[in-house]
């Protein structure tokens, strides 16, 4: 609490230069009101014809644009300090510097023959091209529907693992699962093992702070906080909240679990809480312990440390190929959100259905418009959210797109039980993905996220059918009449706008 405390009243001296420049005003410029009028009219002008030649988001630009032309001043500068992705760019030269200094090496991509149709094998080559990470052979990929399955099996491949266990987690919290995970990793240190965890200083804000870390470190395990909050800046919208566990480099798990309690059902303060995630071996483990090397020697400050050597994928027997994987992580930097237009892609391919986890629906416009197309063109599009919220805001916010997505035939549940946190999409029982990515503006344009694409792997029926029995117990939505609750379609409207805040 102390913690939160600190950290929020780093938000008072914005707040007093606020005030201040309001008192001049008032006080002391007064002559000058006019023209200090005329002047702000004309910036914002030029400054709302900036945001809408940009390249970006429909729904966030509509948002900015609001507050711009509101509040020209305070709505400028929010938007140059907060709202404007050049913001990002601290963090785009730290990982620029490790792919120039090419530590990790670079993966070779396009070296794995696809023998698909030709329109996936387009949407596949040019992930590959977005992402830098490579198309492999599935091989050994084991499915969980409940983050209580995956923990034990996390567990044990930490105590077999034999040169290094790296961690990357968006949330991390003390508690019967993170304290049995902690005393293995300790064991493992003091074997001589190369451990180390990262984690999101803002998602752990409240569970994971420096004592932590220092109770981490004094037990050999190399544990650092992704993009610290020391103080209010241009950078605190992007958020680390990937999750990953890489053992040896030679086997990973993924999904949407993060390691705390209710991620495994040991407390359920949200009811019941339905999550997937998977564990795969040999090749694909590759990309994983890329992704968490890149992170960490731009974000550690410890990029010193050996480099584990990531070989260039082999073809696995005929036998145990099992269809196809990538795994990629997505950036703010980039100019394009790779899964927001991947799934916009697989959209457009679907033709029998498209089925989505999600614990938050705030879709953009582009994502939005891509369902209402499926579902016009005869794809059983369906969506499945929680019962029990979480965020009672946010849900309340994913609740203010139902309408529209119920209207142009996109079928919603709601999982009775509890929380839905899995992030998973299965379509005409060729394609899914797994991963970290929320249907909502800020997983999909602001958070560094992982994903993994599987095609014609025997995971996909795994989650097609993990979809059936979950969708059981829920509850399906149905559209309401406008003409009976026009105050919620005018309250809808508005939490619409604000969306992307959240």
């Amino acid at each position: 609490m102390k913690k939160i405390v600190r950290r929020i009243m780093v938000v008072f001296p914005a707040a007093a230069l606020q005030v201040l420049w309001l008192l001049l005003l008032v006080k002391w410029l007064v002559p000058y009101t006019a023209l200090i009028t005329l002047t702000l009219s004309v910036a914002a002008f030029f400054f709302v014809l900036y945001i809408i030649i940009k390249r970006e988001e429909r729904t966030y630009k509509i948002l900015w644009l609001l507050v711009i032309l509101t509040f020209p001043l305070p709505g400028a500068l929010l938007y140059l300090f907060f709202g404007n992705k050049r913001t990002a760019k601290p963090l785009g030269k730290r990982l620029e510097k490790v792919k120039e200094a090419g530590t990790p090496k670079p993966l070779c991509i396009g070296k794995v023959p696809f023998d698909g149709g030709r329109r996936m094998e387009q949407t596949l080559r040019w992930l590959e091209g977005k992402t830098g990470y490579p198309l492999t052979r599935a091989g050994q990929v084991r499915y969980y529907a409940l983050g209580d399955d995956m923990m034990p099996d996390m567990l044990e491949d930490i105590k077999r693992a034999r040169s290094f266990i790296y961690l990357e987690y968006f949330i991390i919290e003390p508690g019967r699962l993170w304290d049995s995970m902690a005393a293995v990793l300790e064991d493992k240190a003091a074997q001589g093992l190369d451990v180390r965890v990262m984690y999101d200083d803002l998602g752990s804000i409240s569970t994971f702070n420096m004592d932590n870390v220092r109770q981490l470190r004094s037990k050999g395990i190399r544990c650092v906080p992704f993009n610290p909050l020391i103080a209010v800046k241009g950078t605190v919208n992007y958020r680390d909240h990937r999750k990953m566990l890489i053992v040896d480099g030679e086997t990973a798990y993924s999904g949407g679990v993060n390691l705390a309690d209710r991620y495994a059902n040991i407390e359920q303060p949200y009811g019941h809480w339905k999550d997937t995630g998977f564990r795969v071996a040999g090749e694909p483990a590759k990309s994983f312990t890329h992704m968490f090397l890149t992170f960490w020697n731009a974000f550690s400050l410890q990029n010193d440390l050996p480099q584990p050597e990531l070989k260039e994928p082999r073809l696995p027997a005929p036998e145990t190929e099992n269809g196809y994987i990538l795994s990629y992580y997505d950036s703010p930097l980039n100019r394009e959100a790779s899964s927001n237009q991947l799934y916009i892609d697989l959209l457009s391919q679907s033709t029998d259905y498209a089925w989505f986890f999600t614990p938050y629906l705030m879709p953009g416009d582009e994502l939005l418009d891509a369902m209402a197309c499926a579902a016009h063109r005869g794809v059983d599009v369906r969506i499945i959210m929680p019962g029990i919220p979480d965020k009672k805001l946010i849900f309340r916010m994913s609740r203010s797109f139902y309408q529209a997505l119920l209207t142009e035939g996109v079928k919603i549940y709601e999982y009775t039980p509890g929380f839905v946190h899995a992030k998973s999409f299965v379509s005409d029982d060729v394609v899914g993905t797994i991963g970290t990515v929320n249907l909502d503006y800020r997983s999909l344009f602001l958070h560094f996220e992982n994903n993994s694409l599987f095609y014609r792997s025997n995971i996909i029926a795994e989650l097609k059918d993990d979809f059936l029995s979950t969708q059981a117990k829920c509850r399906r939505v149905q559209p309401y009449d406008i003409k009976h609750y026009a105050f919620r379609w005018i309250v809808d409207g508005i939490l619409r706008i604000f969306a992307p805040l959240c």
